[in-house]
């Protein structure tokens, strides 16, 4: 993924996707009760000790989700979480976590990681999305290699805000909305922990991290980064990608600058 243009400050509205923007890095551990606020229906959520990590977890059901955000926000960052998703049939739910600047939504910047439930519980789906500067369109899909649902699997956004949701998607979000969300198995449970925020540090000799020459190392891939996502690839988990959406959704001159890199 390219570099996106810099733009205000994020909140984390939910919870992503690693993008290709790794930068040298201060590591501050966030605690998941201090750090956050509920911001839709507290009644929903809840506090509890896993382990030896503080947890939350979130609920929907008929009438409501609920969701919580960062209380900061940052401008350039890592942020890990631990998320397990909604066990056996979730159909119609989305579990979402996603980082989104603040001001103009047709000026918006984001970050989405979006589970779309399943009504055999497994194999879920993983949505990804950008916006920048209010465009979207750049979606790509993984069919999930394990059962996230299992036990709690690391999700982790480069770059901005974040916020975690657990909404009704009902009319799309399995097999395009043809199987419907089975409320008699309601409430749906998600749970996050160990949220952690690595803080950008640039490299010696740059006032700041936006500062970055183009040709920075930073900006690359580890080699055993690439080699998972290719990986991915070979596997044929990788079930659609913009870039190589042959529909006729792009004319000569729309599509993304991104695709021909």
């Amino acid at each position: 993924a390219s570099p996106l243009p810099c733009r205000p400050k994020l909140r984390l509205l939910c919870v992503g996707v690693a993008l290709a923007f790794l930068l040298a890095v201060d590591v501050g551990r966030a605690d998941i009760y201090k750090d956050i606020q509920i911001i839709w229906s507290a009644d929903h959520t809840y506090y509890f000790m896993d382990g030896d990590s503080e947890a939350l977890a979130l609920s929907l059901d008929f009438n409501r989700g609920s969701a919580f955000k960062s209380n900061d926000m940052y401008l350039f960052a890592r942020i890990d979480l631990d998320i397990k998703l909604v066990e056996g049939n979730s159909a119609g739910t989305v579990c979402t976590v996603y980082t989104i600047s603040e001001g103009p939504w047709d000026i918006h910047d984001e970050i989405d990681l979006e589970f779309l439930g399943n009504s055999t519980g497994e194999p879920y789906t993983l949505h990804t999305n950008v916006f920048a500067y209010g465009v979207g369109g750049r979606e790509q899909q993984f069919k999930l290699w394990f059962d996230p649902s299992a036990e709690y699997h690391t999700y982790s956004i480069v770059w901005n805000p974040r916020r975690i949701t657990l909404w009704n998607a009902d009319d799309w979000a399995t097999q395009g909305g043809r199987v419907k969300t089975d409320w008699s198995l309601a409430p749906f449970v998600s749970y996050y922990r160990n949220y952690n925020i690595t803080y950008c540090r640039p490299s010696p000799g740059v006032s700041w991290c936006g500062a970055e020459p183009a040709g920075s190392p930073l900006f690359n891939l580890s080699p055993k980064a690439r080699a998972d996502l290719q990986w991915v690839r070979n596997m044929g988990y990788v079930i659609y990608d913009y870039c190589t959406d042959m529909s006729n959704r792009y004319t000569a001159t729309s599509r993304p600058k991104e695709c021909s890199l």
